[in-house]
């Protein structure tokens, strides 16, 4: 194709997805090189207007641009459908179609880990909450940010997603793909392999406009000192925090899966990372080896963002030196308010914050400022329910399995979350209509637990005032 691919690195931090960056490259063309005969803003335009018409994994079988598509731009994206759709060699049919049934059995369930584990672990790397915070995305535009996060893992967990011609999840992540060399390309301004080669930092600009890929454009950016932006290591730990956080965190509920449950799980989200042009050697097998790499990973992240934001000093006559901003939390604040929003009892209201500081730890509350002050009653309140729930949930599934007060306590946030959060028909998740009745549809299956006797699910209504009567209540 006589594009520019990016020189191998030892260090993942360095190394990007040459397939999709050459891609965005043909696209947007060399920067500093004239003027390009369609305005870089209004080609990126013409990508997205093409993005939306991915709706199932089998419309990109064969797939072709528009035919008011610019030559360049088609081309370019021809090329790129048919090589990054292609599965790798080693998924495993079984174990997607197990990681799917965890998936649907969770339910309201995921959404709260969701917002309460996965996201909150993916801010504390600080070149990641860097971004976001540029952007804007979570202080100003918190929906919108975690709908286009389960706008990916919706489609991508729900039966078919990524095996189905009439699934969506394969056309979904090549969007994301595209998306996440769209903002490399902009914040280094060219191909990221040239980007590595000249070394040279980014100056910051004034912002050509106010949309996001202008803010992105204007941010200015240090390779050498940050590594490329969206890089392979970033990318690999932000899929940590969707298959090993989430396992991670049912354990600690006590909800924890079987062995096999959670190694389908992981393959099932390997398949997603090697769609996203994540390396396999970033790819883990086992929740050991997740563990292992995320410890690592995350403590990279700790570190730069210590040596970032270490506290002013004063040296002997001298001033003190400003201290860099800190951006996780803000996010992280910006996060937690969007969920309080959703909680009617002002007891209650510290609760996300308080399940985020149980399922992340600690350390990761520091680093997002999530460790505050709360309110000792409702400490008090959430201290006794995870304690009770421990208690009855292990003395009742002696006699019952799928007994549990934990499942139901997170699925009446989750449906709360889901419902009014994401699937609010005011900010609905930005899906084809195709797919987001498919969602909806299963959203809707969700009302009732299955695994729950029938007097838990009548609990579980009682604090959704707005649901309408499920069959299995109006037959009883």
């Amino acid at each position: 194709m006589g594009t520019m691919s990016e020189p191998v690195a030892a260090d993942p931090r360095l190394r990007a997805d040459p397939l999709a960056d050459d891609t965005i490259a043909r696209i947007l063309g060399p920067w500093g090189e004239g003027t390009p005969a369609l305005s870089r803003w209004d080609a990126i335009a013409v990508v997205n207007r093409e993005l939306a018409g991915w709706e199932t994994n089998g419309a990109l079988d064969g797939w072709t641009a528009a035919a008011q598509t610019p030559a360049p731009i088609a081309a370019a994206l021809e090329d790129y459908v048919r090589q990054a759709r292609r599965l790798p060699a080693w998924v495993d049919a079984g174990k997607v179609g197990c990681a799917e049934s965890v998936f649907v059995d969770m339910s309201m369930l995921s959404c709260t880990l969701l917002f309460c584990a996965s996201l909150p672990e993916c801010y504390v790397p600080v070149d990641l909450a860097s971004v976001l915070h540029t952007a804007g995305q979570l202080e100003r535009h918190t929906d919108y940010r975690v709908r286009s996060t389960a706008a990916m893992i919706f489609p991508v967990m729900l039966r078919g997603g990524l095996l189905d011609a009439d699934g969506g999840g394969v056309a979904q992540v090549l969007k994301v793909r595209l998306i996440h060399a769209t903002i490399r390309h902009l914040i280094v301004r060219g191909n990221p392999g040239e980007a590595l080669e000249h070394g040279a930092a980014v100056p910051a600009l004034l912002p050509e406009g106010k949309g996001l890929y202008q803010t992105l454009f204007a941010r200015g950016w240090d390779v050498n000192a940050n590594g490329l932006p969206c890089n392979q290591q970033e990318l690999a730990y932000t899929l940590l925090t969707f298959h090993y956080v989430f396992l991670r965190s049912l354990r600690r509920l006590g909800l924890g899966l079987t062995k096999e449950e959670e190694g389908a799980y992981l393959h099932a989200w390997n398949v997603v990372g090697h769609l996203l042009g994540i390396e396999q050697s970033l790819l883990v097998q086992t929740m050991k080896e997740a563990e292992a790499l995320f410890a690592r990973l995350q403590g990279d992240g700790r570190a730069l963002a210590a040596a970032r934001h270490a506290p002013a000093t004063r040296k002997a006559g001298a001033a003190f030196h400003a201290r860099s901003t800190d951006p996780r939390p803000a996010l992280a604040n910006a996060l937690m308010g969007a969920m309080q929003a959703e909680i009617p009892l002002r007891s209650l209201k510290p609760f996300p914050v308080l399940l985020t500081r149980y399922l992340c730890g600690r350390e990761t509350a520091a680093d997002l400022g999530l460790d505050g002050r709360v309110s000792l009653v409702s400490r008090a309140l959430f201290a006794l329910g995870m304690g009770v729930t421990r208690a009855v949930d292990t003395l009742a599934r002696v006699v019952r399995p799928g007994f549990s007060i934990a499942r139901l306590a997170t699925r009446i946030l989750g449906y709360r979350l889901t419902v009014r959060f994401l699937m609010d028909q005011t900010r609905p998740l930005k899906l084809p209509e195709a797919l987001l009745r498919q969602v909806a549809g299963a959203v809707n299956d969700w009302d009732v637990d299955p695994q729950a006797p029938r007097w838990m699910n009548s609990i579980e209504r009682r604090f959704r005032p707005d649901a309408a009567p499920s069959p299995q209540e109006e037959a009883a």
